[in-house]
């Protein structure tokens, strides 16, 4: 495929949400790098396991370290055909390093595919990509949505939805749905 995609994380990123893309679109044939904000090539962040068991959120437990294969600092929107950004609770504190900001904005204002999931599209709002958007996320995030100026999508948790450039999903059960979505725009 020739394509390039790169993941923005940052510690306590859900692990599935990570892991599973960073690997499946590598088999796809896609070079994918995984980058974090003041962290190399090498370094690790932390992950979580959110999980749907019955109780009025989901339940929290220690996931894996992941080991970033890209530098933050030399990240170049150009040299991506894709954007892709994992929920958990990192989106939550990546929305306020402006670096992180301006690359979703760059990647937005030129077309390309950007694909969250979960907590993701916290990150999304921040970067004030939203607007006019139909977005699905973890359905928390609802409020976060609207206020952006998108229209939140309440799909099923195994659900995604296209609306533009942009691929969401609720959680990690949407993986097949979300990913099947996000290839195919990076195809086109």
């Amino acid at each position: 495929m020739g394509k390039n995609i790169l993941i923005v994380c940052g510690d306590f990123v859900e692990d599935y949400e990570l892991m599973v893309p960073f690997q499946a679109l590598q088999a796809m044939g896609f070079g994918v790098d995984a980058v974090c904000p003041d962290k190399k090539a090498g370094d690790v962040v932390a992950t979580a396991i959110h999980d749907f068991e019955g109780h009025q959120t989901y339940t929290e437990k220690p996931g894996h370290n992941f080991a970033l294969n890209a530098d933050f600092d030399s990240v170049d929107a150009g040299q991506y055909d894709g954007l892709l950004v994992p929920g958990g609770r990192a989106p939550e504190y990546l929305r306020l390093n402006k670096a992180v900001l301006d690359l979703v904005r760059a990647f937005d204002s030129a077309g390309k595919p950007v694909a969250a999931i979960c907590h993701g599209p916290q990150l999304l709002a921040a970067a004030g990509v939203l607007k006019g958007h139909k977005v699905s996320a973890y359905p928390a995030c609802a409020p976060e949505v609207g206020l952006a100026g998108g229209e939140y999508a309440d799909i099923p948790l195994d659900a995604a939805l296209t609306d533009g450039n942009l691929v969401t999903a609720p959680a990690w059960p949407a993986h097949p749905a979300w990913l099947k979505q996000f290839v195919a725009l990076l195809e086109k």
